[in-house]
């Protein structure tokens, strides 16, 4: 641990949270490979990210759909509008990881803010992809990227945060599954704590940023974190 202990821990949602892998059986059907879904996901994180340097903005899951069509022309592989239909639902029916509920109530207890800061959408009906998971009641607040129309890592998003909570950055940490989450959430002053879900690494590279926690879940970081 480098860091001083946060008062406010920002969690991100997808693939942090919830898990991603339950949408691979409808990768697995249209292209006989579950494992495409690694593929979509990186490109609809890398078009996501494009689409705010270029200054424009989109719904994060109208995106998921046209990353989905655009890997089928790629692949050769026709995906049609109920395909895409079923994408987006199952988006925001993703299950929580089994350690997730744990892990959050000890860290809550630990006398810990915890709030949510996702790139996908508020619901403007029904429940959200947190709800559905059952996990909102946990959190304090929850933000989305909508709210200044840029998607993380931009530094807005994270402004968004600690604006709307009053609250310093150093004062806050990012946890999240995804090194270039906790790298944007560093650069704009926060701490960040990595979570290595299967897929996901430290990216040791000099002169970047590095996680101040690192843990495979979130019931062993709760272990380090009380401890500060």
């Amino acid at each position: 641990m480098t860091a001083a202990r946060p008062n406010v821990l920002v969690f991100d949602v997808n693939e942090t949270l919830i898990d991603i892998e339950s949408l691979a059986p409808l990768f697995g059907r249209l292209f006989g490979d579950p494992r495409v879904l690694r593929e979509w996901f990186g490109q609809l994180v890398m078009y996501s990210m494009a689409i705010t340097l270029s200054g424009l903005h989109e719904d994060f899951f109208a995106l998921g759909a046209g990353a989905l069509e655009m890997l089928g022309t790629i692949r050769g592989v026709t995906v049609k509008a109920e395909d895409m239909a079923s994408l987006e639902a199952a988006m925001q029916t993703m299950p929580p990881y089994e350690d997730v509920r744990a892990g959050l109530e000890r860290l809550r207890d630990g006398g810990f803010r915890l709030v949510t800061l996702t790139n996908s959408p508020p619901s403007p009906t029904g429940q959200s992809p947190l709800e559905r998971a059952g996990l909102a009641d946990v959190f304090e607040r929850r933000f989305s990227v909508a709210a200044v129309r840029a998607f993380k890592p931009s530094p807005a998003v994270y402004r968004l945060v600690t604006d709307e909570l009053g609250v310093a950055p150093s004062s806050c940490c990012m946890v999240a599954a995804h090194v270039w989450d906790t790298i944007g959430a560093q650069s704009a002053g926060m701490s960040g704590a990595l979570i290595t879900r299967p897929g996901n690494a430290p990216l040791k590279t000099p002169g970047l940023p590095q996680p101040d926690w690192i843990a495979p879940d979130l019931r062993a970081l709760a272990e380090q974190m009380t401890r500060c």
